[in-house]
């Protein structure tokens, strides 16, 4: 799957804690007894700061989040009921100090409940979930507090404040009013109640997917049934096997790195529509993991809210926030791309049916029969197979280029270490460092697919950026990805899709790393959703430029660079397949619109509505939106709802930003020293727009990504992004 469904830190779970507070430094916390014996609530004297994965048991989260809440609110308290006249430092600047043991530990254990779950933890976060709610609700929703914040609002221009101290106050007053701050006690009562319902759904959705992800395997016993599948494929189904008892057989399961290639190779077409259905049907199978109840409920309450807060949907709420700040201009962008995307998809489906005809399979193109067909067609028109590419991108191998990559744009290292603590033997561990040797940050990486670990790819951190006594505080960063296991006679191996998405979520990681701001709240990614794309995207670029190639793409035995015929013919098929990619990800983007602009409660079950928002578009029947309703975890388990469109908008821009350097060179020094400062370090201290055009020195314009995936014929209306 491409890059564009990949998961960030705020698309993982709407529960993560608004309260913007800075984490506890190593030798701050003063708990007690308590504390002895419960590692989140000790000092954490590891290196770097770094969580103690290997003390954490699931019987320390709840009493130490008790514990925690416990504390943030007697310094809500005192901050409220202070008889001190309310200035920026004893109210804004307070707010952001607090809750630093609460979200110190809430970030850990949120991290690890997508990282490395189990039932347990997975109970506790539901049971966990409506206090959070409740403890959120009590301080945005508290009039004295309110009062204080009001009134440093209100007479900003007397206090003369800088400019980031002045985001600052933005950002802090926006979240009183955005969270009924200023709503009558009846309708805070009610706010109260959707924001606590709305926290358990959204825990129960995630929960559901990853049990029907895990639930379902293919197994097969029969040799013949093999037929089409490439040996690493079938190497890892046998280790798959051995590891759940089966041993002589082979497994194939819903994790991407193994349900994709087997529908992309698998000469079996039952078994292609066996497994798809299962795929397809995840959240949807009228058991105990269904989720069609809870997506109603979630679009229902969201509108709701939003009606209570004074907008007229959801999407209005959210979208307020976001560069594109309207619904209309969502769809907007989404129109000016769809028609030139359906109409190559329409094309990409005629070849696919003449092959089938020659198959003497009567009937439609159905979606099982796409990426099988369309390898064929690739291999035939290119003379590309994707297996040819895979030894040259061994996962060491895109590590180590994206290492140089990142050395060569900003003159930062990266030094492998040992001695931190991770939460499962297959993480690592590594130091970042500026070109003057400078610590940066410490950063997590974390591959292979497992039971625990729910699934695509995300970018999180465990701490970030901040500055305190003019000192900045180093961040701790974390990629997760689902990435091709490594076989006994192997190492991983990726497919060049997981080589641009380990780029993509390295980006993200850059974003948190080299994040040079004052306060944790406005640091690294914590900045509008159609913005936090663009730092991960615009690494993608880098990927597939065969300058960049040479750099890192070497064949895991030999060493060979990949040969020059190879990186002509990936060149040649960059935009093949384009139409499918676009239409399938602006499928599941009208989708997630479609929810979220309801002006009424939905009552009818989740199929004909998504029926019906297909059919509104025109979608074949040969494409399934990307993220079918029930697993749709972006939108009803994560931070993304009114805001999947949010990768095609940072595509206009990373496509554009990325012209800077084709105009000139890959690793122009100036350009990407303009990037990081303007950009990477500054967070969300700015206007996004802004910062761009300080970048770019221009708007973005929409045709690079057109051209880029091949749709470009004309110039659109409206070719530039304005705001």
């Amino acid at each position: 799957m491409i890059p564009l469904q990949m998961m960030t830190k705020i698309a993982k779970t709407a529960l993560i804690l608004i309260v913007t507070g800075m984490f506890m430094s190593c030798k701050e916390n003063k708990t007690g007894a308590l504390g002895d014996d419960n590692p989140l609530l000790a000092t954490w004297d590891t290196p770097y700061g770094a969580p103690p994965f290997n003390l954490i048991k699931n019987e320390h989260y709840k009493p130490a989040l008790t514990e925690a809440m416990r504390i943030h609110d007697a310094e809500i308290a005192a901050i409220a009921n202070s008889h001190e006249k309310p200035d920026f430092k004893n109210t804004i600047q307070a707010l952001e100090d607090s809750g630093q043991l609460l979200n110190r530990i809430y970030t850990v254990f949120n991290n690890l409940n997508t990282a490395e779950t189990n039932e347990q933890m997975q109970l506790i976060a539901q049971e966990i979930a409506p206090e959070i709610s409740k403890h959120n609700d009590n301080i945005y929703l508290n009039e004295k507090l309110f009062a204080r914040v009001k009134q440093i609002w209100d007479n900003q221009l007397d206090l003369k404040l800088d400019s980031e101290d002045a985001k600052l106050l933005e950002r802090k007053y926006k979240a009183f009013v955005r969270n009924g701050a200023g709503l009558p006690a009846d309708k805070k009562e009610r706010l109260r109640k959707i924001n606590s319902e709305l926290a358990v759904i959204s825990l129960k959705f995630g929960d559901n997917v990853l049990a029907d992800t895990n639930g379902y395997q293919l197994v097969i016993d029969n040799k013949d049934d093999l037929a089409g599948l490439p040996e690493s494929v079938i190497a890892a189904a046998a280790e798959e096997a051995k590891a759940k008892g089966k041993e002589g057989k082979w497994v194939f399961t819903l994790q991407n790195a193994s349900v994709m290639p087997f529908l992309q190779y698998a000469d079996n077409r039952k078994l292609r529509e066996d497994i798809w259905k299962a795929y397809q049907n995840r959240g949807n199978n009228g058991d105990t993991h269904d989720n069609r109840i809870n997506i109603i409920q979630t679009a229902n309450l969201r509108m709701e809210r939003a009606q209570l807060l004074g907008y007229k949907t959801h999407a209005d709420y959210v979208l307020e926030e976001r560069m594109a700040q309207t619904p209309d201009k969502v769809y907007t962008l989404l129109n000016q791309i769809w028609e030139p995307a359906l109409e190559k998809a329409k094309q990409e489906e005629a070849d696919i049916q003449q092959l089938m005809k020659a198959d003497k399979i009567e009937g439609p193109v159905q979606p099982y029969d796409w990426r099988y067909y369309t390898e064929k067609i690739r291999k035939s028109r290119y003379s590309l197979d994707e297996q040819e590419l895979k030894p040259y991108f061994s996962l060491d191998g895109v590590r180590n280029g994206i290492f140089t990559v990142c050395d060569n744009l900003y003159g930062i290292s990266f030094k492998q270490v040992t001695n931190v603590p991770v939460y499962h033997k297959d993480v690592t561990t590594w130091e970042v460092h500026d070109k003057d040797g400078t610590l940066l940050g410490l950063l997590y990486m974390d591959f292979f697919p497992r039971e625990g670990k729910k699934g695509g790819a995300w970018m999180t951190s465990y701490r970030k950026q901040k500055t305190v006594d003019g000192k900045r505080i180093i961040p701790i960063i974390s990629i997760v990805c689902n990435f091709t296991k490594p076989t006994a006679n192997t190492p991983s191996l990726l497919t060049f899709d997981e080589a641009s998405t380990f780029f993509h979520e390295f980006g993200h990681a850059l974003h948190g790393l080299l994040s040079n701001v004052r306060y944790e709240s406005l640091s690294g990614t914590s900045v509008p959703t159609d913005f936090v794309e663009l730092p991960s995207q615009i690494m993608e670029n880098w990927a597939a430029e065969p300058e960049v190639l040479t750099l890192y793409a070497k064949h895991y035995k030999t060493g060979a660079p990949l040969p020059a015929e190879l990186t002509t013919k990936m060149q040649q098929a960059a935009t093949f397949d384009q139409g499918f990619a676009t239409v399938e990800y602006l499928a599941a983007s009208y989708l997630d619109m479609d929810y979220h602009t309801i002006t009424k409660p939905i009552t009818q079950n989740v199929t004909p509505f998504e029926d019906e928002a297909m059919k509104k578009i025109n979608l074949i029947n040969s494409i399934i939106p990307r993220y079918r309703s029930t697993y749709f975890s972006h939108i009803f388990a994560g931070g993304y709802s009114a805001g999947y469109y949010s990768y095609i908008w940072s595509g206009v821009l990373d496509t554009d930003a990325f012209e800077a350097f084709k105009e000139t060179s890959l690793f122009n020094k100036e350009k990407a020293t303009s990037f990081r400062t303007n950009i990477l370090e500054r967070g969300f201290t700015a206007d996004p727009a802004a910062m761009y055009r300080t970048f770019r020195g221009s708007d973005p314009s929409i045709i690079p990504l057109l051209k880029k995936r091949g749709l470009y014929h004309e110039v659109p209306t409206g070719a530039n992004m304005k705001n």
